[in-house]
């Protein structure tokens, strides 16, 4: 499995509700500074995490995100 964390940059206030409902989050939560929420994935194959950030991207009001792919020694 391949874990990973989107941030997201949205004015809209229940983004992080919103992303619980994207297929392969795991958890969503709001937060405070430069992004609104946080959304945690697991998917098998590491191409996947580009299709749940297209679909991310794709919700009204999401401005923009930035991918952390975590890194296993």
């Amino acid at each position: 499995m391949v874990r990973s964390v989107i941030l997201v940059k949205s004015p809209k206030k229940l983004i992080a509700a919103r992303l619980r409902k994207v297929k392969n989050i795991i958890e969503s939560f709001p937060v405070s500074g430069q992004f609104d929420a946080v959304a945690v994935i697991d998917v098998a194959e590491l191409s996947t995490i580009k299709d749940v950030t297209t679909e991310i991207q794709k919700i009204p009001g999401v401005e923009r995100t930035e991918t952390m792919v975590e890194v296993n020694p």
